[in-house]
C-alpha cells in the first residue's frame, strides 16, 4: 500500500522549543485541512485588519482561514511535487508569497467568489497607507470637537486655537493628498474626523481543487496593495479560528 504524502517527515530549524510547537502544529492543521476540505483558495489582504479576521471567520465557521507565517504553511502544503501534500499543491504552495493567506472551505468556488468580490469593510487609515483623496479642513469654528482636545489637535500640526471656548483653524488646512503616504499624525487626525478611507477586502488569487488541481486567477503582480504600517497576527489567530 502506497504511503500516503501527508505522512512525509519536514524539518523545522533554527526555532526555539516554544516555537517549533506552534510550527509543528500550523504545519498538522495544514495538512488535515488537506485533506478535510475540497477547494484552497489563494487570498490577498488588502489593509490588514484582525478585528474584521475574526469577524469573517465567525461568518464562515465551516471553513477554515489561515493567515501568517506563510513558509510554515507552505511546509505543510510541500514546496514540490515530491513533498506535496496532495498532487498540484506544490503550485499553491510557490504561490503562497507577500501579505495573503488561504481559506480552506467545501464550499463551491462560484459561492465563494461571489462572496469575495461583494464582501469589503471600510475603516481608518493608518500611517504607511497611500490615500485616494484630498481632504482639506476650511477655515473657521469645528464644534465637533471638545475643546480640551485643542492642544492635541495642535500638536499632531493644525492650526488651531480655541475662540470663546470653541476649537477653530486660523486657516485653510490640508489634511492630506491624493496619491501621498499618510503619516502618524494625518492617519490621527483623519480618524478624530472621523473619515474613514481604507476598505479591508479579500482578493481571490487563485484555488486549488484535488479534481482540477492549482489555477491561478490574478496574477499577484496584477493586484494593487495599499501599503500601509502591518498590523500584527497573533500565533493563535494564525492557526485558530473557532
Amino acid at each position: 500500500m502506497p504511503k500516503s504524502k501527508r505522512d512525509k517527515k519536514i524539518s523545522l530549524t533554527k526555532t526555539t522549543k516554544k516555537g517549533l510547537v506552534l510550527k509543528q502544529q500550523i504545519v498538522e492543521d495544514v495538512r488535515n485541512c488537506v485533506e478535510k476540505y475540497a477547494r484552497i483558495f489563494l487570498l490577498s489582504v488588502r489593509n490588514m485588519r484582525n478585528d474584521k479576521l475574526k469577524d469573517i471567520r465567525s461568518e464562515w465557521k465551516d471553513s477554515r482561514f489561515f493567515f501568517g507565517k506563510n513558509k510554515v504553511i507552505a511546509l505543510g502544503l510541500g514546496r514540490s511535487p515530491e513533498t506535496e501534500t496532495a498532487n498540484d499543491l506544490h503550485k499553491l504552495s510557490l504561490a503562497l508569497r507577500g501579505q495573503c493567506g488561504l481559506l480552506f472551505t467545501n464550499r463551491s468556488k462560484k459561492e465563494v467568489l461571489n462572496w469575495m468580490d461583494e464582501y469589503e469593510e471600510i475603516d481608518y487609515a493608518r500611517s504607511g497607507f497611500i490615500v485616494q483623496e484630498t481632504v482639506v479642513l476650511s477655515e473657521g469654528p469645528m464644534p465637533e470637537f471638545s475643546h480640551s482636545i485643542e492642544p492635541h489637535l495642535r500638536q499632531l500640526g493644525m492650526p488651531t486655537v480655541l475662540q470663546k471656548g470653541v476649537v477653530t483653524l486660523i486657516k485653510e488646512y490640508t489634511v492630506c493628498k491624493a496619491g501621498q503616504m499618510l503619516t502618524p499624525e494625518q492617519a490621527r487626525i483623519l480618524k478624530l474626523l472621523n473619515k474613514p478611507l481604507a476598505t479591508f477586502k479579500l482578493i481571490p488569487l487563485g484555488v486549488f481543487s484535488k479534481k482540477h488541481g492549482y489555477k491561478q486567477l490574478i496574477s499577484q503582480d496584477d493586484v494593487k496593495e495599499n501599503i500601509e504600517e502591518q498590523m500584527d497576527i497573533t500565533e493563535m489567530e494564525e492557526i485558530d479560528n473557532t
